[in-house]
């Protein structure tokens, strides 16, 4: 047959439960124990088939079962207990997409299992943001692809190779609505390089978040453009400008298009720098402001995060390549196309530069900027510094907000129950430390080690089911791998979970540096313990597969494989049994390429301590009352060094700490101080490692400043930005031409104590410029072995002579507050804040 008409046939749900319908097209369900109880009810079997597919579920239920359900008196009963509290927190259409003030652009989202639009960390996190501002009621719209294939799925063949496959995902399966404008289906097209591309939009809802995805796959476009949102980070360099482009570029078209003009937008990672260009080429045909009254504008209400603290896991585009692909884009917005690829390259390497930087690109057009954790922050402003050539490290304009997790899509229902009942009313809303850990303390030991336990015999059923369906796993055959599978693990026994990113610098095989002392560990029956890895290696990534492979060849060649286990398709779901039935979380990456790593944070939540080298989050979250701490050593120019000494540490702390205090028992079954280091991690993650806190962090720091400033430069037909475009000629103008001088003390420093003053002045040329458009300011501060100031403060100095000619003397007092050593200069500033954000700014020193 040449030709068939398609069409789905569905069963039809009956008028007592159409919310069901309602319910299963809004992702709200899934952070919703009762919710997810409910379609549980409907078919346990079927519901574990399609691992939570709502719609696809409701497209296969029986259609006698559903008019059973429908005369059911206590489903109908628990259905409308979840439909008030859905419309209790579902407040606002997520349709109404023109009233959203702040656009959250990622390429991926992790938000269930079941959609399959992200590979990792990355995207867990943007959905957790999107959950969290869902529940805090913020005016957020999410704008992402539609992958009809997703990231890969992972299978582990007979060698231990990792193998990927990827599955279709079906759009009449997924929660999905066309997204319309007016009536119609909204259509947008992006120039892509000599052609025009085109991409549909979809609207996911996500509580009271609208997610918004663009697709390629459509008629309307030639074969190699339906291509570009086939594969989440699939294809070459071509592809993936392709991919950027369309979510920077296509994504705020789309919300246009929808009536949305965001106040403040925020780029998760460089993914997303291209939607500068086209906000300014927006204000530009919108409201004929000039592409420099436009910049102005955009660069202060825009906000950019790094997520990665390794310079080669920067993405970057040959300029070439760039060149082809933004040219109709910057011609649309009326930019210079030099100037634009410019932008993502630092001043110090415009002439010889051979690729543009999109994390570049995100700072310089981001007045907000951040890293992930309170040392990522340290990293990246050390990473970053050559963009302010002259600016002290600790004047790097990126501040740092640590991740968080969506508490209630990680923890277990067990736990929910139990903090529910020993914890304040609105402990999720309003996390008081105070209250917070007065609760915890509360609870009772045994209470709360039952609902652990319950968690660990979970977590071994399921991984008994899960090994007894990878049919190549260890070479078994079928019936020797069924039978094998019910011995693996031991559901009573001290378990380790490592989940993560299988690259090379997270080093998942660091136990494997001293196979004497795991084997003697793995073979201990007096004190058992077992582990369980999981995680997917990129697919160019050879040196994480073989991590994976050496771990499943450890276990098989040492008769280990049923206490040292690696699971394949690690994703949500498997992120979600492993964090809430693990005893210890265990994070071992080289120090400082961690950028955060909330996959201790979820272990947390649920009572788990950590047991982490101090990277990421752990560095500003550990204590001795909430787990173990790995000694690092930054000294060994070998990495090979660095690495054993980090594996002979981390087997003493489980030999000489962790497992005496798993097992250490005087009064019972309890272990009493196992218990309190739970109860450690709960109190320090609920209060701190949210994500509702994260997103509280984002909006008062960065969005609304950036709501307020978008605000006062688009009033009175953009004057204040008008000004700014002036104010910056000036500067640009003259700065190069101003001129400082070595300032003079006018008292002898050999003999200075703590209350002590001195005077300081200096001369200064400002050519053009007058002393009301800069602050002359003393640069004073600690310095370290080398003389170089490591703790920087600034003193504003006074005029106090006009000398004639652009030339004036200042003057300031300096008192002494501390005692030490000390580095003292002096420099020239634009007044006020308007240019600390700017890239490279304005800064002038003595020669």
């Amino acid at each position: 047959m040449s030709q068939i008409q398609l069409y789905n046939v569905a069963p039809r749900i009956p008028r007592e439960l159409k919310f069901l319908e309602e319910l299963s097209f809004n992702i709200w369900w899934c952070w919703h124990p009762l919710a997810v109880e409910l379609f549980l009810r409907i078919n346990p079997a079927l519901w574990a088939e399609l691992e939570g597919n709502t719609r696809e579920f409701l497209g296969k239920v029986d259609q006698a079962r559903l008019e059973e359900l429908a005369h059911d008196e206590f489903f109908i009963q628990q259905m409308k207990l979840v439909e008030s509290e859905f419309r209790h927190d579902v407040k606002t259409s997520t349709t109404d997409i023109a009233t959203r003030k702040i656009a959250y652009f990622s390429l991926e989202f992790g938000i269930h299992e079941s959609i399959r639009l992200y590979s990792g960390g990355l995207g867990v996190l943007a959905g957790d943001h999107l959950k969290a501002a869902s529940d805090m009621a913020l005016p957020i719209v999410g704008v992402g692809l539609l992958y009809r294939q997703g990231y890969f799925s992972q299978y582990i063949d007979r060698n231990g190779w990792q193998i990927e496959r990827y599955p279709e995902n079906l759009l009449h399966n997924m929660p999905i609505t066309r997204a319309y404008a007016k009536g119609e289906p909204v259509t947008i097209t992006v120039p892509m390089a000599d052609r025009e591309l085109k991409a549909a939009v979809w609207i996911v809802c996500v509580g009271n978040v609208p997610l918004v995805l663009l697709d390629t796959e459509i008629p309307e476009n030639p074969p190699e453009f339906r291509e570009i949102t086939w594969r989440l980070y699939g294809g070459d360099k071509r592809m993936r400008i392709q991919q950027e482009i369309l979510l920077g570029v296509g994504g705020f078209r789309a919300l246009v298009a929808l009536g949305c003009e965001p106040s403040c937008c925020h780029m998760n990672e460089g993914h997303a720098a291209f939607l500068s260009i086209e906000r300014i080429g927006y204000l530009v045909d919108r409201y004929h402001y000039t592409p420099n009254t436009a910049l102005e504008i955009v660069g202060r209400s825009n906000v950019f995060t790094t997520h990665t603290p390794v310079p080669a896991g920067n993405e970057v585009f040959a300029v070439d390549l760039a060149r082809q692909y933004l040219a109709p884009v910057c011609a649309a917005a009326k930019l210079d196309l030099t100037r634009v690829i410019n932008w993502g390259i630092p001043i110090s390497e415009r002439n010889k530069a051979g690729e543009m930087s999109m994390t570049v690109l995100g700072v310089r057009m981001a007045a907000f900027s951040n890293g992930v954790s309170r040392l990522h922050g340290k990293v990246a402003r050390a990473m970053w510094k050559h963009l302010w050539p002259g600016r002290a490290i600790d004047e790097i304009p990126i501040d740092h907000i640590t991740n968080g997790v969506h508490v209630q899509s990680w923890l277990s229902v067990r736990m929910q129950h139990l903090y529910n009942r020993y914890l304040h009313t609105g402990w999720l809303e309003n996390p008081s430390d105070e209250e917070m850990a007065a609760g915890v303390a509360a609870m009772p030991d045994d209470e709360l080690w039952i609902a652990h336990e319950s968690g660990r015999h979970a977590l071994v059923r399921q991984v008994r089911r899960r090994l007894s369906e990878s049919l190549n796993y260890y070479q078994m055959e079928n019936d020797r791998l069924a039978f094998h599978s019910k011995q693996v693990l031991d559901p009573n026994v001290l378990t380790v979970g490592f989940a993560r990113r299988f690259a090379t610098y997270k080093r998942g095989n660091l136990l494997l540096r001293n196979p004497e002392r795991l084997l003697a560990l793995l073979r201990n029956d007096s004190r058992p313990i077992q582990f369980i890895f999981a995680g997917k290696a990129h697919p160019a990534d050879d040196g994480g597969k073989r991590i994976i492979q050496q771990i499943i060849q450890f276990g098989k060649e040492n008769g280990v494989a049923d206490r040292f286990i690696m699971l394949e398709n690690y994703d949500i779901a498997l992120a979600r049994l492993l964090v809430q039935g693990v005893d210890i979380w265990l994070n071992n990456p080289r120090r400082p390429q961690e950028a955060s790593g909330t996959s201790g944070m979820k272990a947390a939540v649920n009572g788990v301590p950590n047991c982490s080298i101090l990277d990421g989050w752990w560095d500003e979250a550990y204590s001795p009352e909430c787990g173990w701490a790995i000694p690092n050593n930054d000294n060994y120019d070998n990495p090979e060094d660095q690495d054993n000494f980090e594996s002979q540490a981390l087997f003493n702390i489980l030999e000489n700490d962790i497992i005496p205090c798993f097992y250490e028992r005087p009064s019972g079954e309890i272990p009493r101080r196992w218990v309190q280091l739970m109860k450690g991690s709960i109190s320090m993650s609920l209060g701190r490692f949210s994500s509702r806190r994260m997103v509280d962090d984002y909006y008062n720091k960065f969005y609304l400043p950036a709501i307020r400033d978008y605000g006062a430069l688009m009033d009175d037909n953009a004057a204040k930005a008008q000004a700014l475009v002036s104010q910056k000629e000036r500067l640009v103008a003259n700065f190069d031409k101003l001129r400082i001088e070595q300032p003079v003390l006018t008292r002898d420093t050999d003999d200075l104590h703590v209350g002590d003053a001195f005077k300081v002045t200096t001369k200064v040329f400002l050519n053009d410029l007058k002393p009301e458009e800069v602050d002359v300011e003393v640069y004073y501060g600690h310095v370290d072995a080398h003389n170089e100031i490591t703790q920087s403060y600034c003193e504003f100095m006074q005029l106090s002579k006009d000398l004639g000619d652009g030339n004036y003397e200042y003057s300031s007092t300096l008192t002494c507050r501390n005692a030490g050593s000390f580095g003292l200069t002096a420099r020239i500033t634009p007044v006020g804040y308007d240019w600390v954000h700017s890239v490279p700014g304005f800064m002038c020193w003595p020669q």
